[in-house]
């Protein structure tokens, strides 16, 4: 096993979670595709979102395709800008919200 399945089987085991339900690989691509398409820092806080989705009865694979088409379509600037949002301009939004108003 390697240290990130060992990992994972530990995480997974404290929070009582099946190692079973964890898609690691749609994950860590998702992640990949945001520190690239986005911002490094927000590679974690958009798994961190994605697994409140899925909380809330989202399907996983669902959310982190949309997610994958937004990071996709953001237009990453040179450091020092972040992007659309600091000009006050979103992508457009794909499909309906992932998440309902609370």
């Amino acid at each position: 096993m390697s240290v990130l399945e060992d990992w994972m089987s530990a995480v997974c085991g404290e929070l009582g979670l099946e190692r079973g339900d964890i898609d690691r690989d749609l994950v860590l691509d998702l992640a990949r595709d945001v520190a690239h398409g986005v911002a490094r820092p927000g590679a974690p806080l958009t798994a961190y979102l994605l697994g409140l989705a899925v909380g809330r009865g989202v399907p996983a694979r669902d959310a982190a395709a949309r997610l994958t088409e937004m990071a996709e379509a953001w237009d990453a600037e040179p450091a020092g800008d972040e992007g659309p949002a600091a000009k006050g301009e979103v992508p457009e939004q794909a499909g309906e919200p992932v998440l309902d108003e609370a």
